[in-house]
Formats: C-alpha cells, sequence, structure tokens
C-alpha cells in the first residue's frame, strides 16, 4: 500500500507565506510525476502545480511567480512553497503523485488527505 501524508497548512495573513510538504510511503518502486492540486468550497478541484522526476515543473497561471514547487527524490517528497498569498487561493490543498510500487509494471495516481490553507486577515 502507498500513502502520500501532507503538511503544513494553516492560517496566514494576505502577503504571507506557507510551505506545504507531501511524503511518499510504503513499497515504492519508483514516482514519476508529482503535483499539488486545490479545491475551494462550492469549486472544482483545480491544478496547482506539477514536477517530473526530473525536476520540469508546471503551474497555474495564477500562482506563477509566487508558488515554487520542488522535490526530494531520495525522501519520495514533493513541497509547495507559497509566498505573496491571496485571499483566492483558500482551499484544501491536495498533494498528487504517479507511483509505481514493488512488483508493479505500470503506475498509479494516489492523493493525499489534503490540508486546509486559509488567507485571511
Amino acid at each position: 500500500q502507498v500513502q502520500l501524508v501532507e503538511s503544513g497548512g494553516g492560517l496566514v495573513q494576505p502577503g504571507g507565506s506557507l510551505r506545504l510538504s507531501c511524503a511518499a510511503s510504503g513499497r515504492i518502486f519508483s514516482i514519476n510525476d508529482m503535483g499539488w492540486y486545490r479545491q475551494a468550497p462550492g469549486k472544482q478541484r483545480e491544478l496547482v502545480a506539477t514536477i517530473t522526476s526530473g525536476g520540469s515543473t508546471n503551474y497555474a497561471d495564477s500562482v506563477k511567480g509566487r508558488f515554487t514547487i520542488s522535490r526530494d527524490n531520495a525522501k519520495n517528497t514533493v513541497y509547495l512553497q507559497m509566498n505573496s498569498l491571496k485571499p483566492e487561493d483558500t482551499a484544501v490543498y491536495y498533494c498528487n503523485g504517479d507511483v509505481r510500487r514493488i512488483g508493479y509494471s505500470a503506475g498509479y495516481h494516489y492523493w493525499g488527505q489534503g490540508t486546509q490553507v486559509t488567507v485571511s486577515s
């Protein structure tokens, strides 16, 4: 079994910063793409940022220049550094990983349980 566990959410004032972490554990052979998604109340889940195993990144237009995604392949961990936060960034943030388990020939997308980020004064 594979688990993705997020941490680092919380309440922050507009203009502030937060750093989210997501650690994958279990019988992992390899992890391809990892990413962060978010879902605000009454809205669909949307992509925030993704990163390949080689370090190539992709960002939603709404977070470009403010958020930075990174990963530590040795720790099976992905990070999201969020700066210049705005009230519209308020959402539950979910981690996703394309994980290939030991003994399997293909990967599967796993999700974390989510962590709440609230930007408010």
